[in-house]
């Protein structure tokens, strides 16, 4: 069986329009010009998402559901810890909210969010922001096309200008 040139499939890249709002509507993300692409299959973007846009061809316009074990993952109490405040920048404000990279037990280096604050501890959170959070996303189709050999081998879509290392 061949796929169609225009037709969602590992190995091609894809560009959408998205809103991502919670449950409650309210928007946490949104793209519609067009600089949104990932490369299918490649693991560029949540489990739920991809696997729904698989097969779907250019123009297609859907609302997708995804549970939080599709998309960033149950919120892991274990995940969050109250730090000694000397473990921070002593002339900084540490306010909720806040992001700073931490290193885990196992050497990776980690986004932690501060959630709370004392004189004594700073408490931080290294699950996703989004985890636990059931993801709902209103989706159109813009472009697929194949990807180029470079794209495939850094394993992500590059823009209309190029690739660009982050």
């Amino acid at each position: 069986m061949t796929i169609a040139e225009n037709t969602i499939a590992e190995n091609k890249v894809v560009t959408l329009h998205y809103k991502l709002t919670d449950n409650e509507g309210a928007v946490i993300d949104q793209s519609d010009d067009g600089s949104f692409l990932y490369l299918h299959g490649a693991q560029n973007i949540i489990p739920g998402l991809e696997n729904a846009l698989t097969g779907k061809t250019n123009g297609d316009e859907l609302s997708v559901s995804v549970s939080p074990e599709e998309g960033y993952g149950e919120h892991d109490d274990s995940r969050v810890a109250s730090v000694p405040r000397d473990r921070f920048p002593a002339d900084g404000e540490i306010e909720p909210g806040m992001q700073f990279r931490a290193q885990s037990p196992e050497g990776e280096m980690d986004v932690v969010t501060v959630t709370e604050v004392s004189d004594a501890t700073v408490t931080v959170d290294s699950n996703h922001p989004l985890a636990g959070v059931q993801l709902n996303f209103e989706v159109k189709i813009v472009d697929i096309r194949d990807a180029t050999a470079e794209e495939l081998e850094h394993g992500h879509a590059h823009g209309p200008e190029g690739h660009h290392h982050h």
